[in-house]
């Protein structure tokens, strides 16, 4: 069913002053965030529901949105975690069977603000030239110099620290309790189809809030390995994080980070971290692995990097793959210990899927342990 829609107009401001008109879209309302553009053509609930975009406001560079409707059984986390969306052509029809409702009853149920109706190829391009910044779509205020006050408030994303927002508050399992391998879960912002590779690998998971330390999840859990989830946010405003990771390198247990996993695995070894002038959002990123001389289309969703000087001119970590697009560093191990990661989404539903042996990699790891 869908209900009480109608094209208002409404506006895009960016932090530079750059103004877009559009229609509303969702929730009549007022909404901020950073703005930043994904490339993928399909998976548009993934990128909805993905704990990593929390705060941001996405512009979908496929002309279609909503088109094949919403399936609940489609989404990574609980609940819509973008600040709003910004699309060309918003559409609230849709003929898939397997959907159960409307892009706009979905967004109405969740309160999202979102703008529509928008040139997202000049946006993505003024976006690109300029860099991600901070924004405020609004269909109840368009009084341009009113947005500038309350854009003004909206703080940055460098420094920011998100993770436990999105963070589980209590425990979970995840998969049969009899698996042959239990994994601890630091719930940075995990992703459900991370959990679902987990469980198709045999593995028992046990999901800790972001804070839990490592001596609590070792002696609540006694894990064969460890997991350092993906999530949003300055990873450098993570020191709890970092100590974990520390903690967990100390005892020498297996050790996989995806995206933000991987800025902390690199900071716990003495490696800063950027904040990225675009990120990489898009299912389309060409990646090598070093190691077996193998290359791989990923699926990507980060603002932030490693400094790739300083991961050449570590004695602690090897490279282990080179984005074939800009050279940052995808992925590391650590010398002489059982951990490794990666900075994109081996996990990415609906795709690609060409990095999923990371997961059997850790499998193995945790074999040998």
């Amino acid at each position: 069913m869908i209900t009480n829609f109608t094209k208002l107009p409404a506006v895009l401001l960016l932090a530079d002053g750059t103004v877009f008109y559009g229609k509303a879209a969702g929730k009549i309302g007022t909404t901020t965030g950073e703005i930043c553009f994904n490339t993928g053509m399909t998976g548009y609930q993934e990128i909805f529901t993905d704990p990593s975009y929390f705060g941001q406001i996405m512009v979908t560079t496929n002309a279609h949105i909503g088109n094949y409707g919403i399936a609940k059984e489609e989404v990574e986390s609980g609940n819509i975690q973008i600040a709003g969306l910004v699309c060309k052509n918003y559409n609230i029809y849709y003929t898939r069977k397997q959907a159960q409702e409307s892009i706009q009853d979905y967004f109405q149920e969740q309160n999202i603000v979102s703008i529509s109706d928008i040139d997202t190829r000049q946006l993505v391009r003024h976006i690109r030239d300029k860099g991600a910044m901070n924004a405020i779509i609004s269909s109840e205020i368009l009084d341009i110099d009113a947005l500038k006050k309350q854009l003004d408030q909206v703080p940055s994303m460098d420094g920011l620290e998100l993770s436990s927002k999105v963070s589980t508050t209590e425990t979970y399992t995840f998969g049969e309790e009899n698996a042959t391998y239990r994994v601890a879960v630091l719930d940075l912002g995990v992703k459900k189809n991370i959990l679902r590779n987990f469980h198709d690998r045999d593995v028992y998971a046990k999901v800790y809030p972001a804070k839990t330390s490592f001596a609590e999840m070792e002696k609540d859990f006694a894990p064969n390995g460890y997991f350092i989830s993906n999530g949003p946010g300055d990873p450098s405003a993570m020191p709890y994080a970092v100590e974990t990771v520390k903690d967990i390198l100390k005892a020498n247990k297996p050790m996989f980070g995806i995206c933000l996993g991987h800025q902390l695995l690199a900071l716990a070894n003495d490696i800063p971290t950027i904040k990225m002038f675009n990120g990489h959002r898009g299912l389309n990123h060409p990646v090598k692995n070093v190691i077996i001389d193998h290359c791989e289309v990923t699926s990507q969703n980060h603002g932030f990097g490693v400094v790739p000087e300083a991961v050449r001119a570590s004695d602690k970590v090897e490279i282990t793959h080179v984005n074939l697009n800009d050279k940052s560093i995808e992925g590391i191990r650590v010398k002489g210990k059982k951990a490794f990661s990666v900075q994109y989404h081996p996990e990415s539903s609906p795709g690609p899927h060409d990095s999923r042996y990371l997961f059997d990699d850790f499998v193995k790891m945790m074999q040998k342990n």
